[in-house]
């Protein structure tokens, strides 16, 4: 008999199982998997759609919206073990479509809720006000760019990704990921001076 807060003998600790061998549980049904999946992931899919959409409320949604859509097509990922970046390609595309629809929505002069994540509002209380400003034109540059640009961009020099994980989850080649943020950069460059800690 276990004692009281130790782990069951029959029911595995989470962090003892792979992702590979996770996904091949859930795949069969098992619901443990899939909760075990979503809570090992679901904080590092948050922080992409937050800080891709500079809103929370939206970010949680397209995490919610990945979780739905990659279960029901778990069956078609070939590598079981790279599911987190399966699941953060499906992650970027769904903010990609929404990128594209706040885009259309501006073009038709409908106004887009206030955002609550956004650069300068994450930013540090310790930032000083022109930097603060830098910050604030800087999301209002960024949400001009084309969305393929701004993911790529937020990826690498806001959340730090290595290269090859922010072509991945833009789903391209690193050739046009790397074009895609210097393009970006070469915006970003011509309008805004960057703090020291995002440049």
């Amino acid at each position: 008999m276990a004692l009281l807060g130790a782990q069951p003998l029959w029911f595995p600790a989470a962090d003892a199982i792979g992702d590979a061998e996770l996904v091949l549980r859930a795949r069969e049904g098992d619901r443990w998997s899939r909760d075990v999946l979503y809570r090992r992931h679901a904080r590092y899919l948050l922080a992409i759609g937050i800080r891709l959409l500079a809103s929370r409320s939206d970010g949680e949604e397209v995490v919610q919206d990945t979780f739905v859509i990659g279960f029901e097509r778990l069956g078609t990922l070939r590598e079981p073990a790279a599911v987190r970046a399966w699941l953060a390609r499906i992650a970027v595309s769904l903010v990609r479509r929404r990128l594209r629809r706040a885009r259309l929505l501006g073009v038709l002069g409908l106004e887009r809720k206030p955002d609550d994540a956004t650069l300068a509002a994450l930013a540090s209380s310790e930032l000083r006000p022109d930097e603060r400003a830098d910050l604030a034109l800087l999301d209002r540059m960024l949400w001009r760019m084309p969305a393929d640009q701004r993911i790529a961009w937020m990826l690498r020099r806001v959340e730090g990704l290595p290269l090859a994980e922010v072509a991945s989850a833009c789903g391209c080649s690193l050739a046009t990921v790397k074009r895609r943020i210097a393009a970006a950069d070469a915006r970003v460059e011509r309008h805004v001076s960057l703090p020291e800690d995002l440049s």
